[in-house]
């Protein structure tokens, strides 16, 4: 298993990567689609129930600033963006790539066998082998979002584009590199639900809300900020500093969270899975 585990982590790396991965992915997300179009109720009433939940949510914000216009410079406006933000990243990070939360049940329960079994990049197999059904319902909150309160100018629409290219590779990132714990300490699928979920709930309020050590945090160990900043920073009032350091703070916590990911598949032990996919 370990002379496999090289030989696919090697198959596994940027360098491998052409025009056959690329069809390969795109073959992914187009089964991916086709199985959930096999329940297409479920698929509605999921993405749907997904959609009026974001919705409800607004609501509640709703509720508060109609007491409180303003609140450390925000308004509703901006928090409508920050949820368009947040659940557009999120949205289709996991319709495309909706493994990437999943890591740490998958390493744990020996199911990395199926992808060591193919030649094909290893960690971009696992995770574009599967799709958020609820996700659809994330994106499209997202678009109406944006349709209703963003700024649709070219410039407005490409920074928002920019944003939920930002936030759904930083959610990921983060997400992945939690669920690589398991590499290392065995089952960590509880600490890697916590970081997702703490992580996704700290994006959807405003930053400036954080004092002190709190707001620390939000820029550097759980770069939750970086998402939750951006409706002000990018969309509302450009900040080159602050953008490009999102940038920089996205990229490093992908880059790690590859690393960290083919780093343990040395460390990986079969599940003795015997199960293949076609």
């Amino acid at each position: 298993m370990a002379d496999n585990v090289r030989t696919n982590e090697q198959k596994g790396h940027p360098s491998s990567w052409g025009l056959g991965t690329i069809k390969f992915v795109f073959t992914c997300w187009k089964v991916n689609l086709a199985s959930a179009m096999e329940y297409r109720l479920s698929f509605f009433m999921l993405a749907g129930m997904m959609f009026i939940n974001n919705f409800m949510w607004l609501f509640f914000w709703s509720l508060f600033f109609s007491r409180f216009q303003v609140v450390n410079g925000w308004d509703l406006s901006d928090v409508m963006m920050l949820w368009a933000i947040g659940a557009g990243g999120f949205g289709w990070a996991n319709i495309l790539f909706g493994n990437f939360n999943q890591i740490a049940p998958i390493v744990s329960g020996g199911q990395l066998d199926v992808y060591l079994s193919q030649p094909k990049p290893v960690l971009l197999n696992v995770l574009a082998s599967r799709m958020s059904l609820t996700a659809v319902g994330d994106f499209l909150f997202s678009l109406t979002i944006y349709g209703w309160v963003g700024d649709h100018s070219l410039r407005g629409l490409l920074l928002f584009l920019a944003s939920l290219l930002i936030s759904g590779l930083l959610i990921m990132g983060v997400t992945l590199i939690a669920g690589c714990f398991s590499f290392y300490v065995g089952n960590s699928d509880g600490i890697a639900r916590q970081v997702f979920n703490s992580f996704l709930a700290l994006s959807t309020y405003p930053s400036d809300i954080f004092r002190g050590f709190a707001k620390a945090l939000l820029f550097s160990i759980i770069p939750a900020g970086f998402i939750s900043y951006l409706p002000i920073g990018l969309l509302r009032d450009f900040d080159a500093e602050f953008v490009l350091e999102a940038i920089s703070v996205t990229v490093g916590f992908l880059a790690i969270s590859i690393v960290f990911f083919h780093k343990g598949l040395k460390k990986y032990s079969s599940g003795n899975a015997i199960t293949l996919r076609g």
